[in-house]
């Protein structure tokens, strides 16, 4: 794994525009970083494909021991939640997408940073815009993103769960430009799979009494909602969501993963496993050096990463009442940036990477999305 400097492509803006990418540049600071790039060999892709996997198998298993031990309230899902999300767990409601933030830089095991499992974003710039730039920055390499392709299987897969309606309804914020292009980009894939869709804002999801319909008083009978379940629970018709007449997507059962609180379950599971840091509900085992991020927590806001001098804390809405502690990975550190490995999983299997750059050692809103590829050779 090494990092490049590449000088971008003159009419980078556009090229990312025309598939997609609108959210290219944020107050005039690119969000797209094409003056740089990441290589890797095809032994590391082998290496984080199968970390991936691993990870993936490990978070089911830890999610059938909360079921099946009744730890819900470990992760501060209400009580009255708790029969849906054992529900969908055990008829085996799918899952559709996630995407693990991983620690790595090439010389050890990849590291489990925290699983976005229930409303990940850099979709868009993950699937479609480094693959374009490969073919023509790159051309002739390859690359580990296989997610387009994966995303329209799935959908294919979840024709059955979705035949009585014939439809799935996207719902997004649309107020927020990148909640609204990640769920349009979904939502077209979802078409190519030979699926209706309609689209959604939260804002117009209706209740008449029995069930959620939209904006024309259609049953919403399956739906893909880029919105925290969290979120949804707290909502003045939250509780009509664990009444189970929608089909969600993410399912109910993704709330468990999602949740920061599964990393000291996972530790408690699997101890010393290579892929998990050590990870608790308090800091005493960590011995003054650790991260604490809340159960919650999005965006890198209200965490903290204690470290004597080296120490740094975000700040932000979310509850620090409630948060985990978690020993320091060390993160891929190039000329003042910090990389963190997003590796995609869709549904069920490891389907590609996107790489995040951050001056800071917590990866916020403002990090900037970097392309890679990897040849054959060893780097």
């Amino acid at each position: 794994m090494r990092r490049e400097l590449l000088t971008p492509r003159t009419d980078w803006q556009q090229r990312v525009e025309e598939v997609g990418l609108e959210f290219h540049t944020q107050d005039g600071v690119p969000y797209w970083a094409e003056d740089r790039c990441y290589a890797f060999t095809a032994d590391e892709i082998d290496g984080l494909e199968a970390a991936t996997n691993e990870l993936h198998d490990l978070c089911l298993q830890a999610a059938d021991q909360i079921v099946r031990r009744n730890w819900h309230a470990k992760l501060g899902i209400p009580e009255w939640a708790v029969g849906y999300v054992s529900t969908v767990w055990e008829r085996g409601d799918p899952t559709f997408v996630g995407r693990f933030d991983l620690a790595y830089d090439g010389s050890g095991p990849p590291k489990l940073l925290e699983y976005n499992a229930d409303t990940p974003t850099s979709l868009v710039e993950a699937a479609v815009a480094q693959w374009f730039w490969l073919n023509d920055v790159k051309p002739g390499a390859d690359q580990f993103n296989s997610i387009h392709e994966r995303l329209i299987a799935a959908w294919k897969a979840l024709a059955p769960h979705v035949a009585q309606s014939g439809m799935v309804h996207f719902a997004s914020q649309h107020e927020s430009t990148e909640d609204r292009i990640t769920a349009d980009y979904l939502r077209d894939t979802c078409q190519q799979a030979g699926i209706a869709t309609a689209p959604l804002d939260v804002s117009q999801i209706g209740w008449n009494g029995s069930r959620f319909t939209d904006l024309e008083e259609r049953p919403i009978q399956a739906m893909f909602k880029l919105y925290p379940w969290e979120w949804m629970l707290a909502d003045e018709f939250g509780r009509h969501a664990v009444t189970d007449t929608t089909g969600f997507i993410e399912p109910a059962w993704k709330m468990l993963l999602s949740n920061k609180a599964i990393l000291p379950i996972l530790w408690e599971l699997f101890p010393d496993h290579p892929h998990l840091l050590p990870a608790y509900f308090t800091p005493e085992r960590l011995a003054g050096k650790y991260v604490r991020k809340p159960f919650l927590s999005r965006e890198g806001l209200n965490v903290a990463i204690v470290s004597g001098s080296n120490s740094v804390a975000t700040q932000g809405p979310y509850d620090e009442k409630q948060s985990i502690y978690q020993a320091i990975a060390p993160l891929a550190h190039n000329d003042g940036h910090y990389a963190v490995l997003g590796s995609w999983v869709i549904a069920g299997e490891s389907a590609g990477i996107g790489i995040r750059e951050d001056t800071s050692a917590v990866t916020g809103n403002l990090s900037r999305f970097v392309p890679h590829y990897f040849t054959a050779s060893k780097s």
